[in-house]
C-alpha cells in the first residue's frame, strides 16, 4: 500500500455518522472517503437525575435513562408510581425539580414550551380532541400552526385518516361527538402524526376503550408503518401491552424505576422481589408472549422433512390438507399456540392418511435452506416451551 496516498483524519459529516474516516486518493486521483469506525449515535432522549417534589411528596426521584432513534420505552407500574408525570416532564408540561431532560443533545429547559412541543407528538387517554373541529381540522392543527400549505395540510390528513381506517370520504367532515370512542382514539394519534414528529409520547393511549376495542387498535398501532421510525415513550398500567408494545420497559415504584430493561429480562431476569411479584399473576402468558419459536428449537425434535416451497424462509403452519401460511422464528410461541389450536372446518376422513394429515404441525424452516427442519405438533411445541422456561428461571436463581 501507498502511504503517501491514504492517511486518516477526522471528516465533518451529516447525518448519524460519527467516527473516523480514512481518506484515500485512488490510482484515478479520484478522492474517496472509507469509514474505519461508527460510533455509536448519540441518544435522542436523554434523561439525567429527574426528580420531581411536591409538599410532603416524591413523584419521581432520580430517575435517569437514554433512548435510541427508533426505540419504543414503556413507562409501566401501579397507580400513583410516577410514570405519567415523568412523561411530562419530557415536554415541559410539568418542570422537574432538579435533573435535566435532553432532546437530541439539548436541553429541553433552553427551549420555549410551546416551540419544543410541536415537535413531539402528543396522544392521552382522553383524546383531547377539539369538539367544535371536524376530524380533518382535528387531525390538521399542528401544520397549520407550522405554515404548512393547504394542500400538503389535506393530502397528509386523508393519508393518515386511511392508514387508520377513517376512510376520509365519511370521516373526514364528522364531528368528534360523531365518532366512537375507538374512533376518536385513532384521529388522535393521526392529529399526534400530523407533523411527522420524530418523537411521540403517549400516555394511556387506548386506556378509556373496552377490552375487545383495545386489543384491535393496539395490534393496528403496533403495525403502523408510520410508527416505525419514531421515538416513542409510553405510559400505561397494562402489563399485556407494555410487553407487545414495548423495545424496552421501566417499571417504577414510588417514583424509582425498579428495573430498565427489555421485556425478557424483566420477565426472566428480575432485579428484584417487586419486578418478580408485579409480573406474578400474568407470567404464564407473558411467557408464551415472550419466547420465541427460536428460542425452543434446542428443545424440539429435529427432523428433515423439507418444506413443500425450496424458496420458504419461514416456519410452515399447516392446518389441514390445502391450508399453509407462514410465521418466522421470530415469532412468539403464542402466536404458534394461537394456529395449532383454533377450530378448523370438521372434515370426514376417507381414510387414515387423511386423519394424519389433519392434525395440525409447525414446521420450522430456517432461513438457511440446509438447515435441518422441525415439525412440531402441540404437545411437542408446549413440552418445548416448558423445557426453555425451566431452563431460563434455573440460569436466573443460579
Amino acid at each position: 500500500m501507498d502511504g503517501s496516498r491514504f492517511k486518516i483524519q477526522p471528516f465533518p459529516t451529516q447525518g448519524v455518522f460519527t467516527g473516523t474516516l480514512l481518506l484515500a486518493t485512488l490510482p484515478n486521483n479520484c478522492p474517496t472517503l472509507f469509514p474505519l469506525s461508527i460510533a455509536p449515535a448519540p441518544p435522542v432522549i436523554r434523561v439525567r437525575d429527574l426528580c420531581k417534589y411536591y409538599p410532603g411528596h416524591v413523584a419521581v426521584q432520580d430517575v435517569s435513562f437514554e433512548l435510541a432513534a427508533g426505540e419504543t420505552l414503556v413507562l409501566l407500574g401501579p397507580s400513583g408510581c410516577g410514570k405519567t408525570t415523568l412523561l411530562k416532564m419530557l415536554n415541559r408540561l410539568i418542570e422537574p425539580t432538579s435533573g435535566t431532560v435532553e432532546i437530541n443533545g439539548v436541553a429541553v429547559g433552553r427551549q420555549q414550551p410551546e416551540v419544543l412541543r410541536r415537535g413531539i407528538g402528543y396522544v392521552i387517554q382522553q383524546v383531547g380532541l377539539l369538539p367544535h373541529y371536524t376530524v380533518a381540522e382535528n387531525v390538521g392543527v399542528v401544520p397549520r400552526l407550522l405554515g404548512h400549505a393547504p394542500a400538503a395540510i389535506a393530502e397528509r390528513t386523508n393519508a393518515l385518516l386511511t392508514r387508520l381506517h377513517l376512510p376520509p370520504k365519511r370521516f373526514a367532515h364528522q364531528y368528534p361527538h360523531q365518532l366512537s370512542g375507538g374512533q376518536q382514539q385513532r384521529v388522535g394519534i393521526a392529529r399526534a402524526l400530523a407533523a411527522d414528529p420524530p418523537i411521540m409520547l403517549l400516555d394511556e393511549p387506548f386506556g378509556a376503550l373496552d377490552p375487545v376495542t383495545r386489543a384491535g387498535i393496539r395490534r393496528e398501532f403496533r403495525e403502523l408503518e408510520e410508527l416505525r421510525t419514531k421515538t416513542m415513550v409510553l405510559v400505561t398500567h397494562d402489563v399485556t401491552e407494555a410487553f407487545e408494545l414495548a423495545d424496552r420497559i421501566a417499571l417504577l415504584n414510588g417514583g424509582q424505576i425498579q428495573q430498565l430493561g427489555t421485556p425478557h429480562e424483566l420477565l426472566f431476569r428480575p432485579a428484584n422481589d417487586f419486578v418478580r411479584d408485579f409480573f406474578a399473576a400474568e407470567r404464564l402468558a407473558l411467557q408464551l408472549r415472550t419466547l420465541r419459536l427460536h428460542e425452543l428449537l434446542p428443545f424440539l425434535p429435529p427432523t428433515t422433512q423439507k418444506s413443500s416451497s425450496s424458496t420458504t424462509e419461514y416456519a410452515v403452519i399447516t392446518n389441514s390438507f390445502p391450508a399453509i401460511r407462514l410465521l418466522s422464528p421470530n415469532h412468539t410461541v403464542q402466536e404458534a399456540f394461537e394456529i395449532l389450536t383454533e377450530p378448523r372446518a370438521a372434515a370426514a376422513p376417507t381414510d387414515q392418511q387423511q386423519a394424519n394429515d389433519s392434525v395440525h404441525h409447525v414446521l420450522i424452516a430456517e432461513s438457511d435452506k440446509k438447515a435441518p427442519q422441525r415439525q412440531v405438533t402441540l404437545p411437542e411445541l408446549m413440552a418445548a416451551f416448558a423445557q426453555a422456561i425451566h431452563q431460563a428461571e434455573t440460569a436466573w436463581k443460579s
